[in-house]
């Protein structure tokens, strides 16, 4: 019987399957087993075709269990590793992380949330967008190190056990996506936007802001204008903008919100 976490021993096939299409990683291989990292890499590469050898070895490879899940990984096998402590939808959670490992990675490949999408993984699409100590912040382009003794709320997070929160009932209604790839960022970035609105803070299109010595900025009404201002970061490739407006002028307003469209011809 194997030992737990012993990589297990490979056919002379599949030795010669790695020798053949990742020799630089044979070494590594032979002493710790296939991990995701090369099953990823030998995915990849049995897509350019194969002999039928290869062929067979790598459906031999690919269909066995990795040698050591991403996280069971010990620390000492971790390059500059950091002991991480944080409230993960409302969880506490205690990890040790490469200091480099964005938050991104570190919520999908060792927490299991893969809800947070990695698209662009370049800050630029917000697929990735989630709440951190009630702020939105792009996670492909946080370090998880940096949110040391924070909250973090993923898409995961943002409903109420069984209840739906209003900006997922929103979306639902008003059929806020389509392939649903970007939506967790698209709402975990409404959610943000509505708090920020309710807290006064300007956008690039809001009007003169006029304050009194020591008075609080008074809440910015959300116009379609605004919304599309304040959401430009999250991008949906189906173009879902209009009913993610709809849906964000809803819940603002509580009112219901009817969508006007312009056909063409």
């Amino acid at each position: 019987m194997m030992e737990e976490n012993e990589a297990p021993q490979l056919t002379e096939d599949e030795k010669k399957l790695f020798e053949d299409l990742m020799p630089e990683d044979l070494d590594e291989i032979l002493d710790t087993g296939v991990n995701r990292r090369h099953f990823l890499k030998l995915l990849t590469l049995t897509g350019g075709g194969l002999l039928a050898y290869q062929a067979a070895a790598a459906e031999q490879v690919l269909t066995r269990p990795l040698s050591l899940p991403p996280e069971a990984l010990p620390p000492s096998t971790l390059e500059n590793a950091v002991d991480l402590s944080l409230r993960i939808n409302g969880t506490s959670q205690k990890l040790t992380v490469d200091s480099r490992m964005t938050l991104l990675d570190t919520l999908r490949e060792r927490l299991g949330l893969t809800g947070s999408k990695k698209g662009c993984d370049h800050g630029q699409c917000g697929a990735c967008t989630v709440l951190v100590d009630g702020r939105r912040v792009l996670s492909c382009l946080t370090l998880a190190a940096s949110c040391e003794g924070q909250s973090v709320k993923t898409i995961e997070g943002i409903a109420q056990g069984n209840t739906l929160h209003p900006m997922q009932q929103a979306f639902l209604k008003h059929d806020g996506f389509q392939c649903g790839f970007c939506t967790p960022g698209q709402i975990c970035s409404a959610v943000a936007v509505l708090d920020e609105a309710q807290k006064g803070e300007a956008s690039y299109v809001t009007g003169p802001v006029r304050l009194k010595a020591g008075a609080k900025p008074s809440p910015v009404r959300l116009s379609e204008e605004e919304i599309r201002e304040r959401m430009s970061g999250n991008l949906c490739r189906c173009g879902a903008y209009p009913n993610i407006v709809a849906a964000i002028r809803e819940v603002q307003s509580g009112k219901p919100v009817e969508q006007t469209w312009n056909f063409v011809g």
